[in-house]
């Protein structure tokens, strides 16, 4: 199975947080989530924990490389720019990432966040999510318990996949 790049300065067990989610589902694939994933203003359809999502620069409503965007989650406002995108196509898979960062100073928080999508045998997909945080925010979030990043991103998923299911 493939796996998630990592910027530099981001990769896991290295910053202050570090949360990873991943389901692998039969009767699904890649071409069938990619839509619900990469259309952002879609999330709050599925994910409770998304809002206010808005674009800069006359862009969107799909991510793609470079894009500049905003949304609310986990309390925080986030501004994020899209740093990969590839649309999943025959023996690759889907990935999207951005970096995101809200407040400063003492309350800066900066994330990366990867999506992966990928078609397996047998009628599978597997969509794993990862997400780095640095910052003293993403400190006190690692202490939280239960931990509301591995919860907020499985809520994520789970979501994700029925409305995949639901098309």
């Amino acid at each position: 199975m493939n796996e998630i790049f990592w910027p530099q300065g981001y990769l896991p067990g290295t910053t202050e947080n570090f949360a990873s989610n991943e389901v692998i589902v039969a009767g699904l694939s890649a071409a069938d989530v990619w839509p619900f994933l990469v259309n952002a203003p879609l999330w709050p359809t599925y994910y409770a924990n998304s809002a206010d999502i808005r674009f800069y620069d006359g862009k969107g409503p799909i991510l793609e490389n470079g894009v500049r965007f905003y949304f609310s989650t986990f309390g925080f406002p986030v501004e994020a720019q899209v740093t990969e995108y590839q649309a999943p196509v025959a023996g690759q898979p889907g990935r999207v990432a951005w970096h995101g960062w809200a407040g400063e100073n003492d309350t800066r928080l900066d994330v990366h966040h990867a999506w992966l999508i990928e078609d397996l045998s047998g009628g599978r997909v597997r969509i794993l999510t990862q997400e780095t945080q640095k910052g003293k925010p993403a400190e006190e979030l690692a202490k939280a318990r239960p931990n509301p990043m591995i919860n907020g991103h499985q809520e994520w998923l789970d979501g994700l996949v029925e409305a995949a299911r639901k098309n």
